[in-house]
């Protein structure tokens, strides 16, 4: 055996990104508490729908003590201050709508917020890595992962539908986690030629990226799209690509200059990244650039896996060079789930975002009296997502890029 083939095979564990056999890329029995010294920043953020909603947020940070973050010792210390910090910020920013936003983040929140980022090799701004992967508890730790069983940490406005919103993205993590473990399997088989290993690694993760789907449905169940549409989503939404804040936002003690940090977006999954570099879905011009800003905005370890997954050799060529017709079909199916997957998430958002943007419009040229919900929804936002993209056709983009990897098919 050559090294490189001894380096491809030792490379590749999943231990070395804090991936777990149990909780994939999800953060391991998140933390409620912060030593007492940090109580000041938990009472705000375990109050934030109450505080926006009587729009005292903002007045409650001015008075809120700069505290610094040398006493946050531990990783799951510092994930529970990046998600209370983070989730204050959001609602402080959007406390009024797009309408009233501010331009400056005040010291004492931006100064221990940057801090904590650094540490954690994370931007300053609330991510999926915040809202999803270390903002979950089990109400009984006896009890499985199911919607009955999980609670949020801290909470923005939005109600049941947000916790829905952030839980059924939990499950879909949960879902992946075969597909995950399969993929050192892949990669182990492809460098020592085993193509049956290789072919049974591929049909696990097609039925992972499968039950991924069903767990995505659930989202019409526990999400009220006229919540998600018109309280939600501007709570997710940053200060990159976005008009109501063009300039980015100011944070004070930190740097002088603005800076501009593109808001929450589930191209901040590490998943659907990982599975595109296995199957070697190339993304190009502007959906490739964001998917690639997008890894900024992930846990670095987890950046690193798929960085390290992309430089393996390919496994497209290893299952076109094996004419191998199980071989291809696993491959092939593989990349038909990946499609349906996407193709629901299209749905999905023309279901949370764009009918609910009609409506919206509509409204405002009727110029009737509309519900609270509807008049703050972000006009701004209308065909964005929440990290700046155009959303449709960047889907559909990354969609058709997809159907490009498929093989032909083999003639007998």
């Amino acid at each position: 055996m050559s090294s490189d083939d001894k380096d491809s095979k030792s490379a590749f564990s999943l231990d070395s990104y804090y991936v777990s056999e149990e909780l994939g890329f999800i953060l391991r029995e998140p933390l409620t508490e912060l030593p007492p010294y940090y109580k000041p920043w938990l009472d705000i953020a375990l109050q934030l729908p109450e505080l926006v909603h009587s729009h005292e947020l903002r007045s409650r940070v001015s008075r809120m003590p700069l505290l610094s973050s040398q006493y946050l010792q531990t990783h799951r210390e510092l994930r529970l201050a990046h998600l209370a910090l983070g989730a204050t910020t959001m609602g402080y920013v959007w406390q009024e709508g797009e309408e009233d936003t501010v331009k400056v983040l005040p010291r004492n929140l931006a100064l221990p917020y940057w801090d904590v980022s650094q540490r954690l090799g994370l931007p300053p701004v609330f991510l999926h890595a915040d809202a999803v992967l270390a903002n979950w508890r089990k109400r009984d730790p006896e009890r499985p992962f199911d919607m009955e069983n999980l609670d949020l940490v801290v909470r923005l406005p939005g109600g049941e539908s947000l916790r829905g919103f952030f839980m059924v993205t939990l499950l879909v993590e949960l879902a992946a986690i075969p597909a995950l473990m399969s993929i050192p399997t892949v990669f182990r088989g492809v460098s020592s030629g085993h193509t049956e290993a290789v072919t049974c690694a591929l049909q696990d993760i097609s039925k992972s990226i499968q039950e991924m789907c069903e767990a995505l449905k659930l989202m019409h169940v526990y999400v009220e799209p006229s919540v998600f549409y018109g309280v939600i989503r501007i709570y997710l939404s940053g200060w990159k690509d976005n008009p109501s804040m063009p300039n980015g936002l100011i944070y004070e003690g930190v740097h002088s200059e603005p800076m501009e940090f593109s808001g929450g977006s589930a191209a901040q999954s590490s998943l659907l990244h990982c599975f595109d570099e296995l199957l070697g879905v190339k993304h190009e011009a502007k959906a490739g650039a964001f998917l690639a800003r997008m890894r900024d905005y992930m846990p670095p370890a987890h950046k690193q896996m798929i960085q390290d997954i992309s430089s393996q050799p390919s496994l497209r060529n290893f299952v076109q060079e094996q004419h191998d017709e199980q071989l291809n079909q696993a491959f092939q199916l593989c990349v038909t789930k990946l499609i349906e997957l996407r193709n629901y998430h299209i749905n999905m958002v023309s279901r949370y975002i764009t009918v609910p943007a009609a409506r919206a419009r509509q409204l405002r040229v009727e110029k009737e009296s509309t519900e609270d919900m509807v008049s703050k929804a972000p006009t701004a936002l209308e065909e964005r997502g929440t990290g700046g993209s155009s959303i449709m056709g960047f889907l559909k983009t990354v969609r058709d890029k997809t159907k490009q990897v498929s093989l032909p098919v083999t003639k007998h």
